[in-house]
Parts: C-alpha cells; structure tokens; sequence
C-alpha cells in the first residue's frame, strides 16, 4: 500500500498500525509468534505494523484474539475504516454516476447545522443553479470519462440545494473574485447564475463574501474545501475527495477560513463585485 498523499490519511494508518504492534508487545509475542496464531507468513506481520499492508477486518480480529485483545477489535475496526475512507479516488465515488453522488450526501447535509465553504475556482455546489450545475458536472463527466447521467444529478444537486432556504442550516460561503469570471455554460447560464447569487445574499441564513482579486492576501488560496460544523471538513483535489476529522485538522481548515474571511467583502460591496462580473457579460 503506497503512503497516502494525505498527510491526515496516513497518520490514521500509521496510528492504527501502532496501536497493533502495542497490543502485540502487550502480549509478548514476537511477529513469529503473532504470524502462527494467525495462520499467515511473518512478512504479513511486519508489513501491517510498517503501514504497508491494510489489515482487513478479519485480519484485526484474529490479532487481537491472537493476544487476547478481543475487546479491542471493534474500534481498530472503526479506526482502520475511517483512516481508509480519508482519502477516496474521484473515479471510485463516481463510478456509478453523478446522480447517485450528489444524493449520497444527503443525510450529512440534512444533520449539518453551519456549513462553511472556500471556493477557488467555482461556486460553491449549493449555490449553484440547475443549469450552471448542469454545465460543470458536463465537464466533470467529459473528462472523468463517466456515465452520462448528467441532466439527472444537476437535477439532484439543485434539489439538494433546497436546505438553504429550510431555516433549519446557516451557510458561511467564501469565494473569490475569480470565480465569478469563470465561464461555466454560455453567457445566459451564467448571468443567471450570478442574479441566483444577488438573491441568495438576501436568505437569512446564507452569509457570502467575495474576496477581491485586489485584497492584501493574509492567506494564499488553498484548495476548495466544505466544513461540515466542527467535525467534518471534504477537500477536493483532482484526483480525489479527502475527508478530515482529526480535530487537530479540522481546527486548521476552521482557522484558514477565518482567515479567508478577513480579506472577504460582504452585503454592498459583494453585490458590486457580482454585479460588475454580470455586466462584463455584454
């Protein structure tokens, strides 16, 4: 197993291989001895504790029956689980389609009480409009090679979308100036896309701030992420959608968009920004 490119990911595994080797030693077997009880080659051992073979859920099972440890099988279960759902592949989540995608963050969406979201590059997934919505995903599936579901899951996300008006969710929005030029869809998508913005603004529980492209930075621009309250927060990177709770992490994500928000305007002069950005339409 090849180390994670996510730091967080790989300290997960790295923690539950250590508590492996700890309980191992706890009960004074050697990897030999461990190995035998286990029924598999040393190497397989050695391998778990160096974090270069995922244990499966059998495997931590007969360890820690092997030094009587079965108490504590259930959460190296749980942990091993959650370090191997860190860091999941684009390709492996969209396999079966964008609709299904979209519809799989239901019910993490429904229980979120504060989302707070830094955008780069496009507007953040529950402010977008169906047709904006349409156009990227049409983008996404060109170039993921993906099933062409893509009229169905913009319909799904416009649907998602639905809690920013419920009353029962606050959202804390960021993006920067750039995004509002991005061209996703022709001129009349993206008009419509930046009037949904100008009426959004006006939701009780929806906070957006642009930051101008003229702003002093106190931070640089780090990659699109979304935080789920205080205990969640989905990266997105190219290749992947990397999940962090560490709370050590998540206090690091929860800092940057504190920060990110220093250099954000709001109410009046975000309107302009967009307004400015809707006029250079033509």
């Amino acid at each position: 197993m090849p180390p994670s490119p996510f730091p967080g990911a790989q300290a997960a595994r790295e923690s539950v291989s250590a508590r492996l080797k700890e309980i191992r030693c706890d009960a004074g077997l050697t990897m030999q001895a461990l190995a035998d009880l286990c029924g598999w080659h040393k190497t397989k051992t050695s391998r778990i504790e160096a974090v270069k073979t995922t244990p499966s859920d059998a495997d931590l099972q007969a360890w820690c029956a092997a030094c009587g440890a079965e108490d504590q099988a259930a959460d190296l279960i749980a942990a091993s689980r959650s370090a191997d759902s860190m860091y999941v592949e684009w390709q492996r989540r969209e396999r079966t389609g964008l609709r299904r995608l979209q519809q799989a963050s239901i019910p993490l969406y429904a229980k979120t009480t504060l989302f707070r979201a830094y955008c780069s590059r496009v507007v953040p997934g529950l402010l977008q409009t169906e047709d904006c919505a349409r156009a990227l995903l049409s983008l996404i599936a060109t170039f993921r090679k993906l099933p062409d579901d893509v009229g169905e899951a913009a319909a799904a996300r416009a649907d998602r979308s639905h809690i920013i008006r419920d009353g029962r969710h606050r959202f804390a929005m960021l993006v920067e100036e750039d995004v509002l030029f991005q061209r996703v869809g022709d001129d009349s998508v993206m008009a419509g896309q930046l009037g949904h913005l100008l009426t959004v603004m006006s939701y009780p529980a929806v906070s957006l701030g642009i930051i101008p492209r003229s702003a002093p930075r106190v931070l640089w621009g780090p990659e699109t992420f979304t935080m789920f309250d205080d205990e969640r927060v989905h990266v997105e990177l190219l290749a992947a959608k990397v999940t962090v709770t560490t709370p050590s992490e998540v206090e690091l994500y929860r800092r940057a968009f504190h920060q990110l928000g220093k250099m954000a305007v709001h109410g009046t002069a975000a309107r302009a920004l967009i307004s400015r950005a809707r006029d250079a339409l033509g």
